[in-house]
């Protein structure tokens, strides 16, 4: 079985972060790592508050994994500040040079906690960094500090792959956008009945990783994600769903 690492928050409510990453890995036939980069306390809707791990305790935890586990790819989700996630990046190649880091940039909680107000000057040294970036319109903008999201994932994708959720699209809603190397690939909604779910954003970087991780290009992977992320949302009427065990890489609509 392939491994796959997350960097994430520990959401006690299982729906989002550290636990429903391990969840989406295990559902994708993985072996899954878990670094915990935030103490929150929280349920499926409401958030309380976080406390945060240091850079230097993050990678006291992930080292010893990539020292011994054959972790070739990395998602990460809510860190401190963007400067830790580059001093976590650099720590972890070192060890291991060809690891690739998948980034869900997580600014704020859906319940409307902010987790930081790093402004676009602070990611630019992360960005290169990393093989795919998946922000929301509202985090493209505030990352890259242009006045919309579509010119600013475009701006991002000079240095690396972004893929621009559509959840919060005023011109495409639901659709997803892959920018990489100066093309654009854009993913529509599967289907319009699907739940809103608590965490449903990093589902789909997980996905993505792990999909990866499974040996699948960066679009294939992309489209595989979102499929898997539908799946997840009409699991279930409540907030939090089930993760269902993936069975073909491939684009369908499930039954």
């Amino acid at each position: 079985m392939p491994y796959a690492m997350s960097l994430a928050g520990l959401d006690p409510s299982g729906g989002a972060g550290l636990l429903a990453d391990i969840k989406t890995f295990e559902a994708w036939h993985l072996r899954g790592l878990g670094v915990c980069t935030a103490l929150t306390v929280q349920t499926d809707s409401e958030f309380l508050g976080v406390e945060w791990i240091s850079a230097d305790n993050i990678i006291a935890q992930a080292l010893p994994l990539v020292q011994q586990y054959p972790v070739d790819y990395c998602k990460i989700g809510i860190v401190s500040h963007p400067e830790t996630i580059a001093e976590v990046i650099a720590a972890l190649r070192a060890v291991r040079p060809g690891i690739a880091f998948v980034l869900d940039p997580v600014l704020r909680a859906s319940a409307g906690y902010v987790f930081h107000n790093a402004i676009h000057a602070h990611w630019a040294s992360v960005l290169p960094s990393l093989t795919l970036l998946t922000p929301n319109y509202d985090e493209a903008v505030a990352m890259s500090g242009l006045p919309d999201g579509e010119t600013g994932a475009k701006a991002m994708a000079q240095h690396c792959a972004v893929l621009l959720k559509g959840g919060h699209r005023p011109l495409k809603p639901g659709v997803d956008t892959l920018f990489h190397q100066d093309s654009a690939t854009d993913f529509a909604p599967v289907a319009s009945n699907a739940f809103p779910k608590h965490g449903s954003g990093c589902v789909l970087s997980a996905a993505i990783t792990a999909a990866l991780a499974s040996g699948l290009p960066l679009e294939a992977a992309c489209s595989a994600g979102k499929d898997y992320t539908y799946r997840y949302l009409v699991s279930s009427p409540e907030l939090v769903g089930w993760h269902a065990p993936e069975r073909k890489h491939i684009r369908q609509i499930p039954d």
